[in-house]
């Protein structure tokens, strides 16, 4: 349960330094620095969602005891 909450923390906090960030870079005009923030941000959320995932899929593996 604990790595539940701390998980939806750190997605949290990278969406709100990336949404603080394309908010600043979209004010002083520089929108393409701003979509590429927010795409970066997406990616990196992406990885360590599909790293979350990988650990559930070995976890079932585990308890359904499948080699390979």
């Amino acid at each position: 349960m604990g790595m539940d909450v701390d998980v939806i923390f750190k997605i949290a906090g990278v969406g709100i330094v990336v949404a603080f960030l394309h908010t600043v870079l979209d004010q002083m005009g520089k929108k393409e620095y701003a979509q590429w923030v927010t795409l970066l941000g997406f990616v990196y959320i992406l990885f360590m969602v599909a790293s979350i995932v990988s650990d559930l899929f070995q976890k079932i593996k585990d308890v359904f005891l499948f080699q390979g």
